[in-house]
């Protein structure tokens, strides 16, 4: 294929995007192709029927964001510039390695993205290797990985080499750990270029409106401002409505979507099913995923749903779950999209809680424990071989904004405008504050609030064996 020249894709959001040379070629490796094949969320599908859409088309709207918001803050190149493989000026590699970085955000995705990784993170391979890193078995460590460590023909190390773009600078933009401050906020924010598009596309492919926003005024209000020895990016105070609009739009998404049971039972399924295969051998291991990525890069592309879905299959048939009939039943629930049941308690209901009420909070996440520990042990003692239950208790913060209590707990800067994450407003007279300490701010009154939401699954048997135990309540 001839890359030397530029190329247009068609988006169903934002209409043609162009990409650069460089980003032709690294969309035509094995591991962006394999993009194509993981669904960006995961099980939704199965309640929601258009939700078919792929990591591919959402990794390359972030990729247009980025662009969009360096474009805002007048620190993008021209098109010229851009396009040409041998401008290689300070800015141009500023801009080239935000687009390339957000075009690569996901390079690492896991089968069915975040709903097998967390799998992965709790087995935690690498992680507690003896003489490692102890870094986590995740999406975005893998996609380092394959950033630095593809340097042959097609490999992605060695394309952007061939461009002149330090991989390493990628993988820190990736992770979120560069020195631009700024670079990190456009890729790792409450409002960044990443969120700025899963909220419209999630919201596109699933035919809900939770996600709606406007994105052009947002994108139209994004201003550098400079902080001590570091420029950070803020919004405008004009935006400050639809800036509250998309941090509402995504609480709402994550509350009303994500972790609706609806959902969110397939997913612990397929978590605790792709667990137990890790376990067995039955599926790659995170060391054999890096050892792939370093030496055979189109086995690495069949990593992917297929790959998930077609193992859980062939175990099904084969009779190797034969001998865990918990586990054979989940797979028959996965692959049917049947069996699983959603209990309903007080322990369990969707609960706003202070963010900053540390005390209030774990009562809260005990007695939903001690809720689940129950169950557990009421079908552990008196259910069947094949009946099972799968406790869902978030670790992850649905939230508006962190609040600033928080930040100043978890915060190593001197100045809090330098923390990555936090919405920053600025004003016409050069003042600059968090989201949460602006006055008129609806988010500031809120930016202490949390959602909690706890989920119970178990098998149909299981259920009513809970009822007539009298343990829940049909």
């Amino acid at each position: 294929m001839d890359v030397t020249k530029s190329s247009m894709v068609f988006d169903p959001l934002y209409g043609f995007i162009s990409l650069t040379p460089l980003e032709v070629e690294i969309i035509h490796s094995p591991f962006f192709q394999r993009l194509r094949w993981i669904k960006q969320l995961g099980f939704s599908c199965y309640v929601f029927h258009g939700a078919e859409h792929s990591r591919y088309g959402h990794c390359i709207g972030v990729m247009h964001n980025a662009h969009e918001i360096l474009k805002s803050c007048k620190r993008a190149v021209d098109d010229e510039q851009l396009h040409d493989p041998k401008c290689l000026t300070r800015k141009a590699v500023y801009n080239k390695a935000i687009r390339v970085a957000a075009l690569l955000h996901d390079i690492g995705t896991f089968c069915f993205s975040h709903t097998t990784e967390m799998a992965y993170i709790r087995f935690g391979e690498t992680t507690n290797k003896k003489g490692g890193k102890g870094l986590k078995d995740d999406h975005e460590n893998l996609g380092a990985f394959i950033i630095k460590n593809t340097d042959y023909e097609g490999g992605l190390t060695y394309i952007l080499k061939k461009y002149g773009i330090d991989p390493q600078m990628i993988s820190d933009l990736v992770k979120g750990t560069h020195s631009s401050v700024m670079a990190n906020q456009i890729l790792h924010s409450e409002i960044d270029c990443d969120r700025m598009d899963y909220l419209l596309r999630d919201a596109h492919y699933t035919g809900l409106k939770y996600g709606a926003y406007d994105r052009d005024y947002l994108l139209h209000h994004f201003k550098p401002v400079r902080i001590g020895d570091h420029d950070i990016l803020t919004i405008k105070h004009n935006a400050l409505h639809c800036v509250e609009d998309f941090l509402n739009a995504r609480f709402a998404w994550y509350s009303q979507v994500i972790r609706s049971p609806r959902g969110a039972r397939y997913d612990i399924l397929a978590e605790k099913i792709c667990f137990h295969f890790i376990e067995k051998g039955y599926i790659h291991r995170y060391s054999e995923l890096l050892d792939i990525i370093a030496n055979e890069p189109m086995k690495f592309y069949g990593f992917n749903d297929s790959y998930f879905m077609n193992t859980i299959h062939a175990k099904y048939i084969d009779g190797s779950l034969d001998n865990v009939p918990d586990i054979k039943d989940m797979a028959k629930t996965l692959l049917l999209k049947t069996g699983a049941v959603a209990v309903k308690s007080s322990e369990f209901r969707q609960v706003l809680l202070n963010q900053d009420d540390h005390k209030t909070n774990e009562k809260v996440y005990k007695k939903a424990q001690a809720k689940a520990t129950e169950m557990e042990q009421v079908v552990m003692s008196k259910g069947g071989a094949a009946d099972w239950v799968l406790p869902d208790l978030p670790s992850k913060k649905i939230i508006f904004v962190k609040s600033p209590k928080s930040i100043a707990k978890d915060n190593n800067n001197v100045n809090l405008l330098l923390e990555r994450d936090p919405v920053k407003i600025s004003y016409d007279n050069g003042d600059v504050k968090l989201l949460a300490d602006v006055e008129n701010s609806v988010i500031s009154k809120l930016s202490n609030s949390m959602s909690y939401t706890p989920n119970f699954f178990c098998s149909k048997n299981a259920y009513e064996l809970l009822i007539k135990e009298n343990v829940i309540k049909e």
